[in-house]
């Protein structure tokens, strides 16, 4: 898979985990909706670090857990 689904499949994931939807994280995170919306729908052709450390602060969680999963391994990506 791509880094933009691998990306939008961990935060949907990590949503999931906590019973948040994009509304939810959009508020805690700060991350307009509308920009959640496109990384969830890999409209995102690629993403500042910024936005994945904003949306890791919304899931109260670190950057290092964020990466931490098999999704990000080497051999499920693609360039």
């Amino acid at each position: 898979m791509h880094l933009n689904e691998a990306v939008a499949k961990r935060i949907k994931e990590l949503c999931n985990e906590r019973n948040m939807t994009q509304y939810n994280l959009s508020m805690k995170s700060g991350v307009p909706q509308s920009t959640l919306s496109t990384i969830m729908s890999c409209s995102f052709p690629s993403m500042k670090v910024r936005i994945i450390y904003e949306i890791c602060e919304g899931l109260e969680i670190s950057m290092k857990d964020f990466f931490d999963s098999p999704i990000f391994d080497r051999e499920n990506l693609i360039d």
